[in-house]
């Protein structure tokens, strides 16, 4: 059973450029491995932003709710990032 499938995509001519150049340099064996490596990466993103949002925003959600007096207006945040940035200088 064949474990692969072909297709036929567009591209822009700058991104079809950037998968030619990386197999001219040999950096790549062909233009379907460029295509490949690229997918990986994309999941790999996707990965760790669900990872991000189960672990982090999720839970602060669940805890706001719980207790909306933790929430701040605008205004306080924006002081308080202010305050952050400049200590960070």
């Amino acid at each position: 059973m064949r474990t692969t499938q072909q297709l036929s995509i567009t591209l822009p001519n700058e991104m079809a450029d950037m998968v030619k150049a990386r197999v001219r340099t040999g950096e790549y064996a062909s233009e379907s491995e460029v295509i490949r490596d690229g997918l990986r990466v994309l999941l790999a993103r996707d990965r760790a932003v669900e990872t991000w949002l189960n672990a982090q925003i999720g839970p602060a959600y669940d805890a706001l709710k719980a207790d909306p007096s933790r929430a701040l207006t605008a205004d306080e945040l924006r002081t308080r990032l202010t305050r952050e940035h400049a200590k960070s200088e």
